[in-house]
């Protein structure tokens, strides 16, 4: 493949000269990448031309690509050039490339597949937290949704208390791997406006009331009553928040 000329003039930003120059390029060649300006199967720029482009060095450049290439967006070839990955081989998991795909994804399957895969790791960590769960632990989960009762109008502290409840269930179960993607992939999203969707009184109520059926059957020790509840809650909650862009049809077991 011949090399894809880049975009003539570089993003507003260069204007204010980013003070971490090789990590403002990486970003902005993540999102170029992402966006389909440099197709899979074809050579990034060389490295000249990218520095014009940029007005940076070429220290600079071989920086960004070497971390282009970590995240799985390149392969460095003897005599080919660097060359653009497909899809497949990008690490889904890496901040910038998650947010560049979501946000170049109006049909929302990005963001259906978070959800499936939270929804997926939760309904297990639910299952072991309703085996795991002590007094202490079945106390601060009924503590909290009782107070989530309270904040519905108070959508900040709603929000977070939603969160503490989550992540205590996670904490129960005793999976720190299944736990740590669910807090990155939470992390990624959260400032998301797709994501978080709509909000607003009867949509929290609603919530917590998947949040109690959730702690009640974690509180009887059901495991399968508590799994099946928080992947009916996962899966509502977003349902109501998702925008209608798209076919949700992912979501269905």
């Amino acid at each position: 493949m011949t090399a894809t000329s880049p975009q003539s003039t570089a993003s507003p930003e260069w204007a204010r000269r980013p003070t971490n120059l090789a990590k403002a390029v990486t970003a902005e060649l993540v999102r170029r990448v992402v966006r389909g300006d440099h197709p899979p199967g074809s050579t990034l720029p060389a490295e000249p031309v990218l520095g014009a482009l940029f007005s940076v060095s070429r220290t600079v450049i071989r920086e960004a690509v070497k971390v282009l290439q970590e995240k799985g967006l390149v392969q460095v070839r003897q005599g080919a050039g660097t060359v653009i990955s497909p899809p497949v081989s990008w690490n889904m998991l890496d901040e910038l490339v998650l947010a560049a795909v979501i946000a170049e994804d109006e049909s929302l399957a990005v963001l259906d597949d978070v959800v499936v895969t939270r929804r997926l790791l939760e309904s297990d960590m639910a299952l072991v937290a309703a085996r795991m769960a002590d007094e202490d632990t079945v106390g601060r989960l009924g503590a909290l949704v009782d107070r989530m009762d309270e904040l519905v109008h108070d959508l900040d502290a709603y929000h977070e208390h939603d969160r503490t409840f989550h992540d205590t269930i996670m904490r129960a179960s005793g999976n720190r791997i299944a736990r740590g993607v669910v807090r990155s992939l939470e992390k990624q999203v959260v400032d998301s406006a797709d994501y978080m969707g709509a909000t607003g009184v009867e949509l929290c109520k609603a919530s917590n009331r998947g949040h109690r059926r959730v702690f009640e059957r974690i509180a009887a020790h059901d495991q399968a009553g508590a799994s099946e509840a928080m992947f009916t809650h996962i899966t509502e909650a977003w349902l109501v928040r998702r925008a209608p862009a798209g076919d949700p049809g992912r979501l269905k077991r």
